[in-house]
This record gives structure tokens, C-alpha cells and sequence, in this order.
């Protein structure tokens, strides 16, 4: 059984699904309620699996890394697949009030559109009716849903068009696993870890493993726990599984706290995550000019 948190969109789960051919044929995902909820019974339940919005293979949102801790350890995502957009804007006239009805998964996924088009959303449960939806919009507001839900009396505005720009989402199978399978192929692994002393250089000590690995973390975050040590949340390609069981081998041995939290196929996922162009500062270079001449 196949299901999907009660705040995601059905049609791109839907989707994810039948692209990754983790369900046959128009399988309806259940409702498995609350994201938290969800993977709890994944964990509890035999042979029930789910369809999370992962973020990116090589930079997993930060929320589902925490919750994913937090949770049993049983819990692994296996697979990641890109999911093109469905999300329309529609209304039942050309004259808007500037307001759009819009769901928590479409308000995660289009906010940035929003912004643009100057639109103001009025965020709804995803569990809202079309139906609803429309009624609430009225004669002048707008949605923004899913293209194969467009209700009747609605159509597409000129505007529509900005949301095909939205980039592929992805999506993962998050399933529950005994013990690491063996891989041959290159893989992306999400890695949690945390020395067993938190003291000035136990992080260094701690990437002097990775490095001796050959491995180059794509994504390191920090995060404080409850026990004391900070945690260290990386994801980062591996060539095969014995490489992988290499380094958490070492990591034992040098008393490092972990757990495999994703193990995907792959390495190479376009598109790739959301890139940032920093602008740095150069207050830096004033300082470092002002020290040469005090030291001089």
C-alpha cells in the first residue's frame, strides 16, 4: 500500500508515484494524515510505504530531516523522482480581485510566482473541496490548483503561463528498511551524525573521515540536540555500497553517533537544487587592510 501525508497535493504524488512506479495503474494514495503521523505508521504498519515532498535528492528540506530523526529508525527513502508542475492559475473572468485561493502544498511550491504576479493567497486546508474553493473565490477571485482540477466555469488566465516555469518538484518513497541493501551503482545518501563529544575540533576530526573517503558533502547542517552534541545533517554521492559502509564503519570506531536517513539511486539529479548568486561583503577586506597597517 501506497499513501501520502493529508497537506500534499494528490495529483503530483499521484504522479511521482506512477513515474517511479512505485503503484500500478491509477492506484489511489491514502491519506495517511499529518506528515508526522504518516511516517509513524509507515514505521508501525507493515507494507505501507509513502509519497513525500523531499526538496532535492542532494538537499533535503530541513523539516523532513528533523522529523526523519526524530522517528523511527527504520524509516529510509529509497527512490527520488522529478515531478513537472501542475499548477495553473484560473479564474472565472479576466477582471480579478487580486486574491488567490491556494492551498498549503501550492503555497509551498508557487510563492515565488505569487510574489511576482503581485497576487495576495489566501491559504486553504488541502483537504478543501474544488468545490469550496470556487465558492470562496466568488466571481472575481482566482485559484491556483492543479491543472486536471480545474473546476467548471473556470479557465486558464494569461497569467497561467508563469507557472510552467516552476522547476520540477521531487518527490521520494520513504519506506521501512531492516538493514542497508547492497548497491552497485553510484548513490545519493542523506547521512545524519554527531561525535560523541561536542569540543572545539570535533567537527574537523569528524570531516577528515569523509575526506579520506573521497567524500564531498553536497549539503552540511548543523543542529542542536536535545542530549547536548550538535548534530550534522550532509548528503553526498557514494560509488557503492561498500564504500559507504566504509565510512560509517569509521565513523564507529572514532565514537560518531549516525544514521542513514535516504539511500537513492543516482547523482546526478537535474535540475539541480535552488542556487543562490551571494553578493559577500567586503567589510572584511577594510579590516584585513586596517590590520596590515597596524602591524606594519
Amino acid at each position: 500500500m501506497l499513501g501520502k501525508s493529508e497537506r500534499e497535493s494528490a495529483v503530483h504524488a499521484q504522479l511521482a508515484a506512477q513515474l517511479g512506479g512505485w503503484t500500478g495503474g491509477d492506484s489511489v494514495l491514502l491519506d495517511l494524515g499529518a506528515r508526522s503521523v504518516t511516517l509513524a505508521t509507515i514505521a508501525a504498519i507493515d507494507g505501507i510505504s509513502a509519497v513525500v515532498h523531499i526538496g532535492h535528492p542532494a538537499q533535503p528540506l530541513p523539516d523532513l530531516e528533523r522529523l526523519l530523526l526524530s522517528t523511527s529508525n527504520s524509516l529510509l527513502f529509497t527512490a527520488a523522482v522529478p515531478v513537472h508542475s501542475q499548477w495553473t492559475l484560473v479564474g472565472r473572468s479576466n477582471e480579478t480581485s487580486g486574491v488567490a485561493i491556494i492551498d498549503e502544498a501550492g503555497m509551498r511550491d508557487c510563492r515565488g510566482v505569487l510574489r511576482t504576479l503581485g497576487l495576495a493567497p489566501h491559504v486553504v486546508p488541502t483537504s478543501m473541496s474544488v468545490e469550496e474553493r470556487a465558492e470562496l473565490a466568488g466571481e472575481h477571485g482566482v485559484l491556483v490548483i492543479e491543472k486536471s482540477l480545474i473546476p467548471a466555469g473556470f479557465h486558464e488566465l494569461s497569467d497561467a503561463g508563469r507557472f510552467s516555469e516552476i522547476p520540477p518538484l521531487w518527490y521520494g518513497l520513504l519506506e521501512t528498511v531492516e538493514t542497508l541493501a547492497d548497491f552497485d551503482s553510484p548513490s545519493q545518501v542523506w547521512l545524519a551524525f554527531g561525535p560523541d563529544q561536542d569540543h572545539k575540533g570535533s567537527l574537523l576530526t569528524t570531516l577528515n573521515v569523509f575526506a579520506e573517503h573521497g567524500v564531498d558533502l553536497q549539503h552540511l547542517r548543523s543542529q542542536r540536540s536535545q542530549a547536548g552534541p550538535h548534530i550534522f545533517l550532509s548528503s553526498f554521492g557514494v560509488p557503492n555500497s561498500e564504500n559507504l559502509l566504509g565510512l560509517l564503519a569509521q565513523l564507529s570506531e572514532r565514537g560518531v553517533a549516525y544514521r542513514v536517513l535516504a539511500v537513492i539511486d543516482g547523482t546526478e539529479f537535474v535540475p539541480g537544487p535552488d542556487a543562490l548568486d551571494p553578493i559577500w561583503s567586503n567589510m572584511s577586506d577594510r579590516a584585513l587592510e586596517q590590520h596590515r597597517g597596524d602591524a606594519s
